[in-house]
């Protein structure tokens, strides 16, 4: 157990540096965060699906969900704070949105997410060339303002001025942008 958390605390130090260097602009630590939080977000995808009976194949949709959320949503996390609990907010609510989605009522207890998982190795990540080739196939208009919100972590004032648009227009670019990836993701998963 005290090696589990040693590793956890240092896994927790490893992906909140990686974090607040993402938030400040640094692409390369962004993508490694990715490649570093996916092996743990897949165990614990599976482990939440089969804690509720569910096959663990879909696993791996709910971890594209969870890292879309992450991208979404990570100019809410506060650099001061930890960055495990935040992101396990994130994945409890994802799997049991997905898990909803499938006809379950669930409840997961925030216990099982917010232990050290060992990562694995052995499985390619995948995520930012998925990424990519998405934001490729969307409308120019919409894969700018996705591109510069949701990957690049610019606010939807700073967007606007970039693109010359107008704050409610990047708001609709970008809703639609995203609306148009996640079904890309669930298309590429089926």
């Amino acid at each position: 157990m005290g090696e589990t958390l040693v590793g956890g605390e240092i896994r927790e130090k490893e992906w909140a540096m990686l974090m607040r260097a993402a938030m400040a602009g640094d692409a390369a630590c962004y993508q490694q965060l990715l490649r570093s939080l996916a092996p743990t977000l897949r165990a614990a995808a599976r482990r939440g699906l089969a804690h509720a009976g569910m096959a663990e194949t879909d696993a791996e949709d709910v971890v594209q969900e969870i890292l879309l959320a992450v991208h979404l949503k990570r100019q809410t996390w506060e650099k001061t704070a930890p960055f495990s609990p935040w992101l396990w907010a994130i994945a409890r609510h994802k799997i049991i949105d997905a898990l909803r989605r499938r006809g379950r009522r669930v409840d997961l207890p925030i216990e099982d997410f917010a232990e050290s998982l060992k990562q694995d190795e052995a499985e390619p990540n995948m995520l930012v060339s998925d990424v990519n080739r998405h934001l490729d196939e969307l409308p120019p208009g919409q894969r700018n303002v996705v591109r510069i919100v949701a990957v690049d972590g610019a606010s939807i004032d700073e967007a606007a001025g970039r693109l010359a648009m107008t704050k409610g227009a990047v708001r609709v670019a970008l809703h639609r942008g995203l609306a148009a990836l996640a079904v890309k993701f669930r298309m590429a998963d089926a």
